[in-house]
């Protein structure tokens, strides 16, 4: 390869790395430990209202520069979501032992599990020399799951919304993590499973977005892969 694109971004969660399981299973399994009443829809009902909730809150951005206070306000703005879930789905009395525990439960790898093809690829593309960073609109759990999961030694930079004052898809978030790596926009390319926070947010702010699109869903005229592995020789092509 030469180096007409110098840096690949990643977006994390969905990309990288999924969810063990399935978020509403694993609401279940920890609602039910503080008191929670099972219905034969509650699993349903949970994955809808999960879907609605993340949908409509805001973007996870917060005035702070204080490490202590970003903490907290991510906590509180997991908080309104998780909330937001069960009220539409029946609340109980140990909600807040029930936010405790699943809220440190995804501060780490017991809940994500890899990609098959994420640290194989991830590794030729090191040995290709490129540089790797990470741009999502994760919080900062984010730092302790890349370490859980043995991905932290690939990366160049990790870039959050909460820490960059800006989410995807605004360019901002896009534009800090390029300073970091002292890059102009067209010498990066930025793949995730999000048409608009990844592949549209991408574009806006000059860079080439990739859409990782593992189920084949999306109709699109953007570039598409459909596993990680893809990436390679289409990152090839670009390199021509």
């Amino acid at each position: 390869m030469n180096q007409r694109v110098r840096v690949v971004f990643f977006d994390a969660a969905g990309t990288l790395f999924r969810v063990k399981g399935s978020v509403e299973d694993l609401y279940l399994e920890f609602a039910e430990k503080h008191g929670f009443k099972r219905r034969t829809d509650s699993r349903q009902a949970i994955r809808e209202a999960f879907r609605r909730a993340f949908a409509e809150a805001p973007p996870p951005v917060f005035a702070t520069t204080e490490p202590a206070e970003i903490k907290q306000c991510e906590r509180l703005w997991w908080f309104d979501i998780i909330h937001n879930v069960f009220y539409r789905v029946g609340m109980f009395d140990r909600f807040d032992e029930f936010f405790d525990e699943v809220f440190h439960a995804f501060d780490g790898p017991a809940c994500w599990t890899l990609f098959p093809e994420t640290e194989s690829v991830l590794g030729r593309l090191k040995q290709a020399g490129l540089e790797l960073g990470i741009v999502s609109n994760f919080d900062s759990r984010l730092f302790n799951v890349l370490r859980g999961l043995g991905l932290e030694r690939y990366f160049d930079t990790v870039t959050i919304s909460s820490l960059a004052h800006a989410a995807k898809p605004a360019p901002r978030i896009f534009h800090v993590a390029l300073e970091k790596h002292v890059v102009d926009p067209k010498e990066a390319i930025h793949v995730g499973d999000s048409l608009k926070d990844d592949v549209e947010g991408a574009r806006q702010a000059g860079l080439t977005g990739l859409l990782l699109d593992r189920q084949g869903g999306h109709r699109t005229e953007a570039a598409c892969i459909r596993t990680l592995e893809e990436l390679l020789p289409l990152l090839s092509t670009l390199q021509q």
